[in-house]
C-alpha cells in the first residue's frame, strides 16, 4: 500500500488533538468497618466499583496497600524516613508497627489472582480474569484486617486515640500517562481518582467520631455504635476515633462547621469563625466549596501544622493567630487538591504552592492594623516578604536551590518545604505581577470552575491563565525548570550591631558585637568582633575579632577570610580562604619575678573543593583541601655566656611551614553516619600520612557506638638521626591524645596549651591514638613513635536498662570509653611483652561533646607500671584527663546535612 504523503498524516494528527477529549476513571467505594481497641485493629469489607472512562481495555488493576508501609523497616516509607533523619519507626517495636492482611479480592464470585510489586510491598497487582473495557464496570470485593501502628505518620493510634488514613485498599490512578502505582511516603503526598464513598464505622459506643462526608445514620447496637458516612466527588476517606472528643458545632449555613476538641475549650465560637471566614474567602477567590460539611480535628500528637483530607484536617496550633492561620491552610487544600486533584507526588507545587500564596493573601487581609489604601500597600509588602524568606534565599545563594517543578521524592524535608510551599508561593507572586491582579484573580477562578474534580496538570493551568490573560506565559512557566529566579537586588552597607533578623534584601550589614574570651597565659580577654554574616550568605565572608589580653596586656585576636565561587547547580562549590591568629602560647617568670610572654601567630590560607551531588536528598560530602601554615613561635632558650660564665635567658622566634593536603568525605545520615579523611602533611624535615574514620553505631532505644579508627605514618626527609629525632619530637605521632605543645597546627583551643602541671596540663585533644591516659610525666611518653601507627577508639552510650543514674530525675551524660592499639616500636621491641596497648574507662560528655572528661579505670600493665613509677597519691585521681573541642559547634554538627 502506498504510504500516504506527510501533510495527509499530520491533518490527521491535528483532527486527533482537536477532538480527544479530556477523561479520567471513575472509582466508587463501599467500605463497612468495625474498630477493636482492645486490639487496636480494623477489620473491614469493601466493595470496589471501578469504571473504566479510558479508550484502553484493561487486563490488570494497580492496588496500594498502604498500611503494608509500616510492616517492616524496608519499605519506602521507612527508608525515607531514615533518610530525612528520623529512626523513630526504623528502631521501633514489632507490636507497635502495622499492616493488612486477611485479603481475598473476588470479581463476580472469582477469585483474582494477586501479584506482588517487584519494589514495594505496599502495592500489589489484581490480575482480571475478563478484561475491563472502554465505558465498562468491574466490581471487585475483598475482606480485610489492619493492624494498626502507632502514630508514625498519618495513620495510626495513641493509646486510645486513633487518626485512620490512607487505610483502605486503593486503586491507583489510571490516567493518560498510564498507571501511577505508589509507595507511601510521609513526605510527598497523593493522587487518586473521583468516586462516591459509603463507609460505615463501627466502633465501642464511648468513641466519639469524626469523618470524611455526611453522617447519614447513627445506630447503637449493645455496647457498638455505627456511624454511616456518605460524600460524592472525594477521591479519599479519613477518621478519627476519640472518646475524649469535644465537639463543636456551627450548622448557622449551609454549611456545617464542627470542631474536635481533646477537651473542654472557651475558644470554640473563634475556631469555628476562622473555619468559616478560611470558606468565605476561599470561595471570594477561587469559587464555592461543593460540601455541605468541614471538619477540623485537633492533633493528639500536638505536632504543629496539619494534614488535609476532603471535608476534614487534623491539626495543631499554639497560639489563636497560627490556629487561624494553620486552619485556613488546611482547610484551602480542599481546592487545591480535595476538588483540584492534582498529582501531588510529581507535582506538589500544585498544591502546596498555590494553597500557600493564597495563605499569604490571607494573612495579609486578616493581620494588617492598617486601613484603607495603607492597608492594601502594605499587604502586597507583607506578600512579597512572606514570599521572599530568608531560608529560601539562602538556599538559592548556597546552590541548595532545586526547580519547582521538581517530584516529591527529590527534595529533603527543609527543601519540600521551602521550595514546594515558599518558592512556588512566590512563583504564583510572580505570576500574578506578569499578568496583572485582575486577571490572575479571573483566572484562578476560570481554572478552579474549568478543572474542580478532574486532574489538572501545569500544562493545563498554563492554557487557562494564557487563556484569560491573552498573553504567552511561557517565560514565566519555565521558571518552574529553573533554579534561582528571585533576583538579587544590588545591596548597600550598613553597620549593626549583633546579628540584625530583620534583615533586607538590598542591604549587607556589617554586624558587631563585644566578645570575651579567655586562657591561661592571656587571662580574661576583652574585645569586639565585626563580620559580615548574614542570610542569605554573601560569596564573600569576613570575621575580625581584636581582643585584649588582661593578664598579658597584649592585643590579640583572630580574623578570617573565604570567598566562594559557585561553577554549577548542584551544590558543588570552591572556597579560597584565609585565617589569622595571634595568642599567647606560653610565658617564664624570670628571676626578677617578670613574666615574659611567649606569642604564637598562625596565617593559614588554602582552597577547598566541594563536589557536587545532584540528588541533594541524599547526605553525602566529598572534598579536597590544601592549606599551607605559617607560623612563628616565641620560644624560650637558656645558654651560658662564656665570658661571664652567666645563665642568659632568650626568646628567640622560631618559625614553621606546613603544607597540608586533605580528601575526605562524609555521610550525615541519622544511621550509621560515618566520616573518612586522608591527610598528608610536609614540612621541611618530615611528612605525615595519616587515615582516620569515623563510623557510628545507632542504639534501637537512643545513642550508639563510635568507631574511630586512625592509621598514621611518620617519614623523616632527611637521615633519621638523633639530631633530627629531637627537632621533630613534636611531630612524631602519638598513643595518648596529644597535648598543647604537640598541637603544631594550633588547630585545638588549649586552655594551657605548654602547661605541665595542675588542671591545664590534664588537656588533651582527639588525634593520632587518642588514647585518654597520660604519660607525659616522663620526657618519653609511652606509645610515641616516629615511625607507624594505628588504634582503634570505641565510645558507647550506657543503655538505659543498665545505666543506675537513668533513675535520677536529671540527666548525666555518661559514657564508656575503650581504646585499642600499636605501634612500631611494639613489635620491633626484644622479648615477649604484648604488641598492643589498651585503655578503658568512664567519660562525661558535656555541652553537645564540646567538653569531655574522661576516667580511665583500666589499662595496659605498661601503664601501670608507668604510673606506679611515676604517680605519686591517688593514680585514679590524678589520671583524670579532659578535651575541648569547640568544632563540635560547627553546624555540620549540629544540624548533620548543613554543609554550607
Amino acid at each position: 500500500m502506498k504510504k500516504p504523503s506527510f501533510l495527509i498524516l499530520l491533518f490527521f494528527n491535528f483532527l486527533h488533538q482537536g477532538f480527544a477529549q479530556y477523561w479520567q476513571q471513575e472509582v466508587d467505594y463501599n467500605i463497612a468497618v468495625k474498630l477493636n481497641d482492645s486490639t487496636h485493629g480494623l477489620d473491614a469489607f469493601e466493595t470496589i466499583n471501578y469504571k473504566n472512562n479510558s479508550n484502553d481495555t484493561l487486563h490488570f488493576l494497580w492496588i496500594h496497600l498502604w498500611p503494608n508501609a509500616y510492616r517492616n523497616d524496608r519499605t519506602a516509607f521507612s527508608e525515607q524516613q531514615l533518610k530525612n533523619g528520623n529512626t523513630n519507626f526504623y528502631f521501633s517495636k514489632e507490636k507497635d508497627r502495622g499492616f493488612i492482611d486477611q485479603l481475598n479480592f473476588e470479581a463476580n464470585n472469582q477469585a483474582l489472582t494477586v501479584e506482588p510489586h517487584p519494589l514495594h510491598l505496599d502495592i500489589v497487582k489484581l490480575i482480571l480474569p475478563i478484561p475491563v473495557a472502554p465505558n465498562n464496570t468491574i466490581k471487585i470485593t475483598t475482606p480485610f484486617h489492619i493492624q494498626l501502628p502507632k502514630i508514625f505518620s498519618r495513620s495510626g493510634h495513641l493509646g486510645q486515640s486513633y487518626q485512620i488514613a490512607q487505610w483502605f485498599p486503593k486503586v491507583a490512578v489510571y490516567d493518560k500517562e498510564g498507571w501511577h502505582p505508589m509507595p507511601y511516603l510521609d513526605l510527598g503526598e497523593f493522587y487518586a481518582d473521583f468516586g462516591s464513598y459509603d463507609v460505615s464505622i463501627t466502633v465501642p459506643s464511648k468513641y466519639v467520631i469524626a469523618a470524611t462526608g455526611n453522617l447519614v445514620r447513627q445506630q447503637k447496637d449493645e455496647s457498638f455504635t455505627t456511624y454511616q458516612y456518605a460524600e460524592k466527588n472525594i477521591h479519599d476517606f479519613a477518621w478519627f476515633a476519640d472518646p475524649n472528643f469535644k465537639k463543636y458545632i456551627d450548622s448557622s449555613q449551609e454549611i456545617k462547621f464542627e470542631y474536635y476538641a481533646l477537651k473542654e475549650i472557651k475558644n470554640a465560637d473563634n475556631i469555628l469563625s476562622f473555619m468559616k471566614r478560611s470558606v468565605e474567602f476561599k470561595n471570594s477567590l477561587l469559587g464555592n466549596y461543593p460540601y455541605k460539611t468541614i471538619k477540623v480535628v485537633e492533633d493528639i500528637n500536638k505536632r504543629y501544622g496539619g494534614m488535609e483530607y476532603p471535608t476534614i484536617t487534623v491539626l495543631h496550633a499554639d497560639t489563636e493567630k497560627d490556629l487561624d492561620l494553620v486552619i485556613n491552610h488546611e482547610i484551602g487544600h480542599n481546592w487545591f487538591q480535595g476538588i483540584l486533584a492534582t498529582n501531588e507526588r510529581t507535582q506538589p507545587w500544585m498544591d502546596e504552592g498555590m494553597n500557600s500564596y493564597h495563605d499569604r493573601l490571607y494573612e495579609a487581609k486578616y493581620y494588617s492594623n492598617i486601613d484603607g489604601d495603607e492597608k492594601k500597600s502594605n499587604s502586597s509588602k507583607k506578600l512579597s516578604e512572606g514570599d521572599n524568606s530568608y531560608a529560601l534565599k539562602t538556599l538559592q545563594a548556597t546552590n541548595f536551590d532545586q526547580p519547582i517543578s521538581s517530584n516529591s521524592e527529590s527534595f529533603n524535608s527543609i527543601n519540600y518545604g521551602m521550595i514546594a510551599y515558599e518558592k512556588a508561593s512566590a512563583w504564583m507572586k510572580h505570576l500574578s505581577d506578569k499578568m496583572g491582579a485582575e486577571n490572575f484573580s479571573r483566572g484562578m477562578q476560570s481554572y478552579f470552575t474549568q478543572w474542580r474534580f478532574k486532574h489538572p496538570t501545569p500544562l493545563d493551568f498554563k492554557k487557562v491563565m494564557e487563556s484569560v490573560a491573552s498573553q504567552n506565559l511561557d517565560e514565566s512557566f519555565a521558571l518552574l525548570d529553573t533554579t534561582g529566579f528571585i533576583k538579587k537586588e544590588p545591596k548597600k552597607t550598613k553597620l549593626n550591631f549583633l546579628f540584625n533578623l530583620d534583615q533586607k534584601e538590598n542591604i549587607q550589614y556589617i554586624n558587631h558585637a563585644p566578645i570575651v574570651g579567655a586562657n591561661f597565659y592571656d587571662g580574661v580577654m576583652l574585645g569586639a568582633v565585626i563580620h559580615n554574616y548574614n542570610l542569605p550568605p554573601g560569596k564573600f565572608q569576613f570575621l575580625l575579632a581584636p581582643m585584649y589580653g588582661t593578664r598579658s596586656s597584649l592585643l590579640n585576636g583572630l580574623a578570617k577570610a573565604n570567598y566562594r565561587i559557585y561553577p554549577s547547580n548542584d551544590a558543588r562549590h570552591l572556597t579560597i580562604h584565609g585565617n589569622f591568629a595571634k595568642f599567647t602560647g606560653d610565658n617564664f617568670q624570670d628571676s626578677t619575678g617578670k613574666i615574659n610572654n611567649q606569642p604564637f601567630t598562625k596565617i593559614t590560607s588554602g582552597i577547598k573543593y566541594v563536589f557536587g551531588n545532584l540528588d541533594l536528598s541524599k547526605k553525602v560530602r566529598k572534598w579536597i583541601e590544601f592549606k599551607s601554615f605559617i607560623i612563628d613561635e616565641t620560644t624560650l632558650s637558656f645558654t651560658t655566656n662564656p665570658t661571664t660564665n652567666e645563665l642568659e635567658i632568650t626568646y628567640p622566634k622560631q618559625r614553621l611551614n606546613l603544607q597540608q593536603l586533605i580528601i575526605g568525605m562524609e555521610n550525615t545520615r541519622v544511621l550509621y553516619p560515618y566520616e573518612v579523611q586522608l591527610k598528608t602533611e610536609l614540612e621541611k624535615q618530615f611528612a605525615r600520612i595519616s587515615l582516620t574514620t569515623h563510623q557510628y553505631f545507632n542504639y534501637a532505644n537512643g545513642g550508639g557506638l563510635n568507631l574511630r579508627i586512625f592509621a598514621g605514618k611518620f617519614i623523616y626527609r632527611n637521615d633519621n638521626v638523633s639530631m633530627n629525632r629531637f627537632a621533630t619530637e613534636r611531630f612524631h605521632l602519638n598513643m595518648s591524645g596529644p597535648k598543647g605543645d604537640e598541637d603544631y597546627e594550633y588547630d585545638n583551643y588549649f586552655y594551657g596549651r605548654n602547661e605541665f602541671d595542675g588542671f591545664a596540663a590534664r588537656q588533651i585533644m582527639e588525634r593520632d591514638g587518642a588514647f585518654k591516659v597520660k604519660t607525659d610525666f616522663l620526657s618519653n611518653k609511652i606509645g610515641k613513635t616516629d615511625d607507624w601507627l594505628a588504634a582503634i577508639n570505641l565510645t558507647s552510650t550506657i543503655p538505659n536498662s543498665i545505666n543506675p543514674l537513668s533513675l535520677l530525675p536529671f540527666k548525666i551524660p555518661l559514657k564508656l570509653f575503650f581504646d585499642i592499639g600499636t605501634n612500631a616500636p611494639l613489635w620491633n621491641a626484644a622479648g615477649s611483652g604484648s604488641k598492643f596497648l589498651y585503655d578503658g574507662g568512664v567519660q562525661l560528655s558535656l555541652l553537645k561533646n564540646v567538653l569531655n572528661i574522661y576516667f580511665p579505670i583500666v589499662y595496659s600493665k605498661l601503664y601501670g607500671d608507668y604510673f606506679k613509677s611515676t604517680i605519686p597519691g591517688n593514680t585514679f585521681k590524678n589520671n583524670i584527663s579532659f578535651s575541648i573541642n569547640f568544632k563540635e559547634l560547627a553546624l555540620s554538627k549540629l544540624f548533620p546535612g548543613f554543609n554550607l
